[in-house]
């Protein structure tokens, strides 16, 4: 093959799926010369799964993703076709929105954002190689011989490298969607030194709106008042499309047990690991013997298109067994799949190989976002894809990079998992994998993370100056709840039981009222002579703070202690064969992820409090060694 110089860019972007997507968005705008590499320009931000976004953690992912300057609660609030707030009943910790998206809708509103973007091209090449000069990255080499030449570049190739799809007894190479696999660069990345493991993952058949029995169905309709996305939305007026839910039973189980034998999970096939929690329908069968139903969500895919998505129903089966499945389902009965589902193994790059900057600890300048990282979902994909871009950038402008602490955002516990812990399985945000998540709530991010936003150069002046301004106003009302005291008469007690609440005997303040189960902002209102009309976010933010400060405070008291962990660093250049009393197997692990900080080593799998000890030791030695010296 004939190689040329095709180009010379600050940063090269492999992939724009949702990691590539908002890697190339930020770098671009962070203005640095960018190029996106795609296998098929019409697969930009493709929702090859299901075409929804958000959920618990999921949707705390979106909402710091617009606070640091990202792009998918943008995109989204323009697509949506149903949105809701789930866990409403529960607390505001685990409280998240989820949307049903226009796929197509959203697929072209992103790939515009990328089009019109100053700084950023937009290429359909397939990436063969990786270029590297002694342990820096220098660019990449396409498959008809182009090379690209980059201070940085970002690899977010999805589920892409060696794709193999199957269906029953019939495999073949291949992306998702029927779209091509990148079958070089695999081998590329082996050559150059990394690690690399395989996971699988899978789809649902689609099947047409018109043979569908709605009527036997239970209609699930978007909420009523619509909240958006992302922090710059405004107000959302738009007709909703509702999702519907069925079950599995008894006889769709029993097709699925008579088929194991031809399931490729279970004949051999598949070697790859596949997601935990989203699994296929032949796992939760042999799984949940017990459970003689399983729940199945059918959720529209576009305005302009009849295609359904049949979530819980994930399948690798041959084809004849997905038409008695699916139509032993109890509304699907003359159902006409349009799309059979399919199980694709894919490889990775093992995570512990990363800095928690995305950095690859081996390459200078080579960085990875998304699955390529062994994780499951478009949140997550593009919660890696901004960080990955925006330290890409802060390394060519000679910056401090961006690391966000477990104790900073969903994110920050996102990425310390992978390059800490590693995956043994498609990896997924959940709201119990965060220790501080009533702090990390997806009602406050633009709070917790714009600073940062507006610092990196991605948050505007003015979007900055309206977060601090609606902190302000939250400040202020709690102030304000604090120094007005009720005093104990029969006309506020009759109030107050009308409320359903205690008399007061001692004077006390609306916040105290406001702290009982029972009170909330809106029923203070007839006791609360001096108060003026504010915005329903100001109120959320004001009852939370209020009703579970001492939650809050306990919590953010476990952080502080915490800190004093993650500030104590770890020279770069330890020997740990050099540190006596350490385990033959902490000392492996940390040798393997070499931890930037005493609270990151004491994350690792492996790693016991006796290690850390021993750990803590030494390296007072060494600092008592070098100031005596």
């Amino acid at each position: 093959m004939t190689q040329y110089t095709a180009g010379t860019y600050d940063v090269i972007v492999v992939g724009a799926g949702h990691a590539g997507c908002e890697a190339a968005l930020a770098a671009a705008r962070l203005g640095l010369k960018t190029v996106a590499f795609t296998i098929n320009l019409d697969s930009v931000a493709l929702m090859a799964c299901n075409p929804s976004i958000g959920g618990p953690g999921k949707g705390h992912l979106v909402r710091e993703i617009d606070a640091l300057g990202g792009q998918m609660a943008i995109n989204l609030d323009k697509t949506f076709i149903q949105v809701r707030m789930l866990n409403t009943k529960k607390g505001p910790a685990v409280r998240a929105l989820r949307a049903q998206a226009d796929k197509i809708a959203y697929q072209y509103s992103m790939r515009y954002s990328l089009e019109l973007q100053e700084n950023l091209d937009l290429i359909q090449e397939e990436i063969v190689k990786i270029l590297v000069k002694g342990q820096k990255v220098i660019g990449v080499v396409t498959k008809t011989g182009g090379v690209y030449y980059a201070n940085a570049v970002i690899l977010t190739t999805g589920v892409y490298l060696c794709g193999k799809i199957y269906v029953g007894d019939v495999s073949y190479n291949g992306g998702p969607n029927g779209l091509f696999p990148a079958n070089e660069l695999t081998n590329s990345l082996i050559d150059l030194g990394f690690e690399m493991g395989r996971f699988k993952t899978g789809t649902p058949p689609r099947i047409h709106k018109d043979s569908i029995d709605f009527s036997k169905m239970i209609e699930q309709p978007g909420d009523k008042e619509i909240i958006p996305f992302s922090y710059t939305t405004g107000k959302i007026n738009r007709e909703q499309v509702s999702c519907w839910l069925t079950y599995s039973n008894e006889e769709t189980h029993k097709i699925i047990e008579e088929n194991l034998y031809r399931a490729p999970l279970y004949s051999g096939q598949i070697k790859g690991a596949g997601p935990r929690y989203c699994p296929s329908i032949e796992v939760k069968v042999v799984n949940f013997k017990d459970k003689k139903s399983h729940q199945i969500f059918i959720e529209p895919e576009g305005i302009n298109n009849s295609e359904m998505y049949i979530q819980g129903l994930s399948t690798s089966l041959p084809v004849d067994v997905q038409i008695q499945m699916t139509r032993s389902v109890k509304g699907l009965e003359n159902a006409k799949i349009m799309r059979f589902g399919y199980a694709i193994e894919y490889d990775f790059v093992i995570p512990t190989q990363l800095k928690p900057t995305l950095e690859a600890k081996k390459i200078d300048g080579l960085y990875m976002a998304g699955q390529i990282n062994g994780t499951s979902g478009y949140e997550e994909a593009a919660a890696q894809g901004l960080i990955a871009g925006i330290n890409a950038c802060m390394k060519i402008k000679e910056r401090e990079p961006v690391v966000l602490q477990r104790s900073d955002a969903y994110i920050g516990v996102l990425i310390d998992d992978l390059v800490t812990k590693g995956v043994k399985e498609p990896y997924r945000i959940l709201t119990s994998r965060a220790e501080y998540r009533l702090v990390l709530r997806q009602d406050n991010a633009d709070m917790r993370l714009m600073e940062i936003g507006h610092n990196i150069g991605l948050i505007s002046d003015d979007r900055y100056k309206k977060m601090i301004c609606k902190k302000g106003m939250i400040e202020k009302e709690i102030e304000r709840l604090g120094s007005v005291k009720l005093t104990p008469n029969s006309d506020t007690n009759e109030k107050l039981k009308k409320l359903n609440t205690s008399p007061i005997n001692t004077p006390v303040t609306l916040e105290e009222l406001l702290k009982r189960p029972e009170i909330s902002y809106e029923s203070l209102k007839e006791l609360d002579e001096t108060r003026e009309e504010l915005p329903s976010e100001i109120i959320e933010q004001v009852e939370i703070a209020v009703t579970y400060e001492g939650y809050i405070k306990r919590q953010i008291n476990q952080i502080n202690r915490h800190k004093k962990m993650e500030n104590k660093r770890i020279p770069e250049d330890i020997n740990y064969d050099d540190i006596h009393g350490l385990r033959i197997e902490a000392r492996e692990k940390l040798k393997e992820v070499m931890p930037l900080s005493i609270g990151q080593a004491s994350r690792i799998s492996g790693v016991t409090p006796a290690d850390i000890t021993v750990l803590l030791i030494y390296l007072e030695a060494q600092k008592r060694k070098r100031t005596s010296g």
